[in-house]
């Protein structure tokens, strides 16, 4: 089991950025796939972005392309998701979730497929 710590949320103008971090505890986060998920309140969990376990290769939402970026440091177990030109739409409860990489397989973007989950971090983007 991956625990997994989120920080980096806050109240923020539209137009702003933010950075989230997501902390993993985790002997060898290196082996895992990471994803960024957001829940708006009266909506369903949504998938933002995923990073594969090499860093290698990385998947976005139609919703976030250009404005939103994934990364992650292996040496810090630590994936970030740089949100810039944040909109009033954006505003959500951020989850970050990992997943077992698997050697050649694909980058994995439905909730279902990720195994350990973090507590949230809220985003509010005032208009």
């Amino acid at each position: 089991q991956v625990q997994l710590v989120e920080s980096g949320g806050g109240l923020v103008q539209a137009g702003g950025s933010l950075r989230l971090s997501c902390a993993a505890s985790v002997q060898i986060f290196s082996s895992f796939d990471m994803g960024w998920f957001r829940q708006a309140p009266g909506k369903e969990r949504e998938f933002v972005a995923a990073i594969s376990w090499s860093g290698g290769r990385t998947v976005y939402a139609d919703s976030v392309k250009g404005r939103f970026t994934i990364s992650r440091d292996n040496g810090k177990n630590t994936v970030y998701l740089q949100i810039d030109s944040l909109k009033p739409e954006d505003t959500a409860v951020y989850y970050c979730a990992a997943r077992r990489g698997v050697l050649g397989g694909y980058v994995p973007t439905s909730a279902p497929d990720f195994g350990s989950w973090g507590q949230g971090t809220q985003v509010t983007v005032s208009s």
